[in-house]
């Protein structure tokens, strides 16, 4: 007696599950510029690392002896792997086999894959290509009966998102559930062209009288730019490798901490700093060369580029020690928050304190946006939330003053409730409100009775402007300390050094919002 006949069934069907959805619909897949899901899991994962669980999941067909004739795939694949050398759990959907369908247990598959990398405490890193779970109209008619949504796989989903570092990549497009499962994340990237993300697809939308392609209803260029996606790539390889670089800023869970790699140097040279800033406070100037400069070299990425424009978000490393970092652009609204911006900046946030990152800001802040346009988008509702935000964390934090920090949203440059870090350049300049923007209103009566009204304007915005140095705020310790620009990296070495054992690994008492 022996196993014989089990095992070459076995090997039959792992046989025919690898064939994915045959050989047509894979050429099919290719010619739109997608690779097949099994290529895509061997250029994401280190070599020979992926162990697949659930390979024989689908639907078979057997003959009269109830010997297996055929069988479709699940079209969703589930595993372990290593991402440089470090553990993950992957959950991929195979567009070739009925992309959109749930059937192959692929609701099971979704589940088990969520409670894998929860209870083994992994990154989750999802490549997403239609299959939502839900299902399509056509299931009404195979199951006779409709399905009520039940979303099982959301509890999960959100103590993920509390628990381990999730990434997704929309690799096809995706609506419905398979797109919340992208927005579900800690990072997320889509593939410009040939990736697109709806609520929708342009059949149901064209219901509506709105006759869209595909990128015109949800491509990159419109995702990017709205806060949905973080992040657009120009290829499927391009995306595994920001999937690979995300990864290594964090730990594999809240329960560890995020590793330190090799110190690299900042740049070599610190002294063009010292004139980064220009004198003329109306004058923009390039925001992110002075982070490339302070930061290891290379070590910025930078998420979310295209929306909330304003604030510029990332992860870094100083020293080796990983960072987020926040830091203004002038070249947006001045660096004044809008709704975006304020969202943007609290979605890093959430990030680092869920992860234990220490933050890094270089301020530049205006304010919040003013006009019609800020007070009908709410621009405070959102401002609102990230200053709470600021309040609530937790981790260690170093400030930065380049230039203006004026008003309520320069007020959370850091929470005021601790111990911080903080240091200004001597461009710096701060207030309740910018000397320009408030003089009209302050000397109003003395204005208008002047015989010369500019003459006197002027002459008071000297005045005001010689006791607004910032070296008279450090007379009286408003600031803790002004430096030289091109000592600014010295004092960030400093300030990882002494937060990086601070850091405790353990569960934050809030959930993630993504």
């Amino acid at each position: 007696m022996s196993w014989e006949n089990e095992l070459k069934e076995l090997a039959l069907r792992k046989e025919l599950a690898a064939r994915m959805g045959g050989e047509e619909k894979v050429r099919r897949h290719r010619e739109g510029g997608k690779l097949p899901v099994r290529e895509r899991i061997a250029k994401m994962v280190d070599p020979g690392s992926f162990r697949e669980v659930g390979a024989l999941a689908g639907s078979g067909t057997y003959d009269e002896q109830g010997r297996l004739k055929d069988l479709t795939p699940s079209n969703l694949l589930i595993g372990r792997a290593q991402v440089q050398g470090r553990p993950v759990v992957v959950a991929a959907d195979d567009f070739t086999v009925r992309g959109g369908a749930n059937d192959g247990a692929v609701g099971d598959k979704l589940v088990e894959a969520e409670r894998m990398a929860q209870d083994l405490r992994l990154p989750l890193l999802r490549m997403v290509d239609g299959t939502g779970g839900g299902g399509s109209v056509r299931n009404i008619e195979i199951k006779g009966h409709t399905l009520l949504p039940k979303l099982r796989m959301w509890p999960l989903m959100a103590q993920n998102l509390a628990t381990v570092p999730v990434v997704s990549l929309a690799l096809g497009s995706v609506a419905g559930l398979g797109a919340a499962r992208v927005a579900a994340s800690h990072y997320s990237v889509m593939v410009r062209d040939t990736s697109q993300l709806f609520i929708a697809g342009p059949p149901v939308v064209a219901r509506l009288g709105q006759k869209l392609g595909k990128n015109e209803l949800g491509g990159s260029d419109i995702h990017t730019r709205n806060g949905v996606v973080d992040d657009e790539a120009d290829s499927e390889e391009a995306a595994f490798a920001m999937a690979r670089r995300f990864l290594s800023y964090l730990p594999r869970s809240v329960h560890e901490l995020a590793p330190r790699q090799e110190p690299g140097p900042g740049a070599a040279d610190q002294d063009w700093l010292r004139g980064a800033v220009p004198t003329d406070t109306r004058a923009v100037y390039k925001m992110r060369p002075i982070v490339e400069t302070l930061v290891d070299q290379g070590s910025f990425m930078e998420l979310g580029r295209r929306w909330g424009r304003a604030v510029i978000t990332g992860l870094a490393r100083i020293d080796g020690w990983p960072v987020a970092v926040f830091a203004s652009d002038p070249y947006h609204y001045g660096g004044g928050w809008d709704g975006p911006a304020a969202e943007k900046f609290t979605r890093l946030l959430d990030l680092a304190e869920t992860f234990h990152l220490p933050v890094v800001n270089l301020v530049d802040v205006p304010g919040f946006q003013i006009g019609l346009h800020a007070e009908k988008s709410g621009a405070m509702r959102y401002g609102v939330r990230a200053l709470t935000a600021v309040a609530q964390s937790t981790v260690p934090w170093c400030s930065i003053i380049v230039r203006k920090a004026f008003g309520v949203a320069a007020g959370g440059h850091q929470s005021a409730g601790r111990f911080n870090f903080r240091y200004a350049w001597p461009s710096a300049q701060w207030g309740s409100l910018p000397v320009e923007g408030g003089l009209e209103v302050a000397y109003k009566a003395e204005i208008e009775a002047a015989a010369d009204p500019e003459a006197k304007m002027a002459e008071i915005e000297a005045r005001v402007r010689s006791l607004a140095s910032p070296f008279r705020s450090a007379e009286a310790f408003v600031v803790e300390d002004i430096i030289d620009p091109a000592s600014t990296r010295e004092a960030l070495v400093e300030f990882v050094t002494l937060a990086a054992p601070l850091r405790a690994a353990e569960a934050r008492a809030f959930g993630y919002r993504p």
